[in-house]
């Protein structure tokens, strides 16, 4: 009984660190091609103000815009818990002010997790006839946003933030526990799906 309780032991850490090493490798590819639009995952906001994590995938999504990469931005992201206005709504009043015009700003406020997010950017996709996207979020969030957009039959190509507020061993770690945990966690639902 021992060697089975070693045994799926051992198991567990060589999977948790495949699943851990995959996810880092994936984060540091850039597919940044030439797309119709970038739907620029939501995360946490401080009052009327982007949080530094979101702050950088706002500032990637306009730079991609203004590199001619995208012609929309699409923000995503509703009610986080606490949050008085919607994440989405901070981002455009956000890439407002950098001067992006309002013309090519896209918004859902209904989503408040990574699935939502995308399955929400897919109805503004299809009601503007946008059919290529660059999904912009953390390196380490890349793997699991890109499995979900894929499951949803949107046709996206990673562009990971080039910078990041995980910048310390101790946050970036932190954060790949967690995306180990939801990604192994997606993968789980998905098979029953």
């Amino acid at each position: 009984m021992i060697k089975i309780i070693q045994c799926c032991f051992i198991v567990t850490v060589m999977l948790t660190a495949y699943v851990a090493v995959s996810i880092v490798t994936y984060g540091n590819k850039r597919n940044e091609v030439v797309s119709d639009a970038a739907i620029i995952l939501g995360t946490a906001v401080i009052q009327d103000e982007p949080s530094p994590v979101f702050r950088e995938r706002i500032n990637h999504g306009i730079s991609l815009y203004r590199a001619g990469k995208v012609k929309k931005l699409i923000f995503t992201g509703g009610l986080g818990k606490g949050e008085v206005f919607a994440e989405s709504e901070v981002a455009k009043k956000y890439a407002l002010k950098q001067g992006v015009p309002v013309s090519d700003i896209f918004i859902e406020k209904s989503s408040t997790i990574t699935y939502e997010n995308i399955v929400e950017a897919r109805k503004i996709l299809a009601n503007h006839t946008l059919n290529s996207v660059l999904i912009v979020s953390d390196p380490l969030h890349m793997k699991r946003a890109m499995i979900m957009a894929q499951d949803l039959g949107v046709d996206a190509k990673t562009a990971p933030t080039p910078t990041s507020m995980y910048k310390t061993w101790s946050s970036k770690s932190g954060f790949l526990v967690r995306e180990i945990c939801f990604y192994t966690a997606y993968l789980v639902h998905r098979v029953f799906i």
